[in-house]
């Protein structure tokens, strides 16, 4: 096989692999160099002469002529007889360039060769795909479902790029059918035996984030602030945003009419309930606002343990609470405060740990799963509502409830 025809048949990768054809040249002769370094024991004396525009390639051995019975290294040198059948005016001491064609090196070598070509350009271009999605994480990305599996689905970008979905990353209600487009956040990448994994992220507080960026121009534009997001996904969110526009309420922006511009944003997170809340330094107003859409009465804070103690009118405990105990739990992550929830007129409450003599550990847990460790807290709840948020029986939880109660009648 002649070189330029090995050289085309090369270059197809070039255009498979979407490689310019300088870098295509550029491995090209790394990998002939390895070829002739196993056929020779060295390269040094090698010229490897390539043309990206042509895409054709010449290797030239130089060696250095001696006399007849004086070769050393066969390599290096040349006897003064074998030199003379290339050029018969040389003389000993001159320098030798002979071109040494493919076939020279051998039909394994050449196939060898050829693997080596592969592994180098899928290295290459492992290597651009990881550098290109590393500067594309924290960003939001869409990927069409290629197949699912039990673990995670694989997505397809345009170019071809595989990135995984898991299972856990997912949303709850996530439901994907093979062609669909899927955005997520582009949460990691890495090199595993030169492929790059990519993993994609529909659950991170960051994807939130990145869709209200998207969604609301005046996030985009900076006009308006993300302060932060706490989820859990599926199920309920919480974004404190700021503006330093006293002329923009930053709320209103962000819900848009009538809730037109967040409806999209809910739609993509399986109908997540967000609430957005106005940002403020003022930390009991932040927690007031962040137990919306309870009414609170007031506030006492421990800025040493991180803790503050909310009043409430007794409707509204079961508000600031919330639905599994998620608006408590929310908010409690938004201001970085754990909050303990009390009722109005009602002074005397105990922790239910208290009460570790008479009802076990885990029946506790249960409780504090759903936000409520206080005796009066799980009291303001219905006994259904308690069974259908917990994994208790509904007589245990009557028995608890009698526990709690005979603790404040004494």
């Amino acid at each position: 096989m002649e070189n330029l025809a090995l050289i085309d048949s090369f270059s197809e990768f070039k255009d498979d692999k979407l490689i310019d054809r300088v870098t295509l040249m550029a491995i090209l002769e790394d990998v002939f160099r390895n070829a002739l370094k196993k056929k020779y024991g060295s390269d040094d004396n090698f010229d490897i002469i390539i043309n990206p525009d042509k895409g054709d390639l010449e290797i030239w051995r130089n060696r250095i002529v001696v006399e007849d019975d004086e070769v050393e290294d066969p390599n290096q040198e040349i006897s003064l007889t074998e030199a003379r059948k290339i050029e018969p005016d040389f003389e000993v001491g001159e320098d030798v360039s002979e071109e040494v064609k493919l076939i020279d090196l051998g039909r394994r070598a050449i196939l060898a060769l050829r693997q080596n070509l592969i592994s180098k350009i899928h290295e290459h271009d492992n290597t651009t795909i990881y550098k290109k999605f590393k500067d594309l994480i924290g960003e939001i990305y869409t990927a069409e479902v290629h197949h699912i599996r039990h673990k995670a689905v694989i997505l397809l970008d345009d170019e071809g790029n595989e990135i995984i979905l898991p299972k856990e990353k997912q949303i709850p209600s996530d439901f994907f059918r093979k062609g669909e487009n899927v955005r997520g956040i582009l949460e990691s990448v890495e090199l595993k035996g030169n492929k790059p994994i990519i993993i994609m992220s529909r659950t991170a507080p960051d994807f939130l984030e990145k869709l209200f960026e998207q969604e609301i121009p005046e996030v985009f534009d900076g006009l308006i602030s993300v302060k932060k997001v706490v989820r859990i996904p599926g199920e309920k969110a919480k974004v404190a945003v700021d503006s330093y526009d006293d002329r923009i309420d930053p709320v209103g922006a962000c819900v848009g009419m009538k809730g037109s511009r967040i409806h999209g944003i809910v739609r993509e997170l399986g109908n997540e309930n967000i609430d957005v809340i106005n940002y403020t330094n003022n930390l009991q107003l932040f927690i007031s606002r962040a137990l919306s859409p309870a009414k609170v009465t007031s506030i006492s804070l421990d800025d040493e343990k991180k803790r503050a103690e909310v009043i409430l009118k007794p409707e509204e405990v079961s508000k600031a609470i919330g639905k599994g105990g998620f608006n408590i739990r929310l908010a409690g992550q938004l201001t970085g405060y754990e909050i303990d929830v009390f009722r109005e007129g009602v002074e005397e409450d105990v922790e239910l740990t208290e009460f570790s003599d008479e009802i076990e550990g885990w029946i506790i847990e249960e409780f504090k799963k759903i936000g409520l460790d206080t005796a009066r807290s799980v009291l303001d709840q219905d006994v259904k509502y308690l069974v259908k948020r917990t994994d208790l029986e509904e007589e245990t939880i009557v028995e608890v409830i009698k526990i709690l109660k005979e603790e404040f009648e004494d």
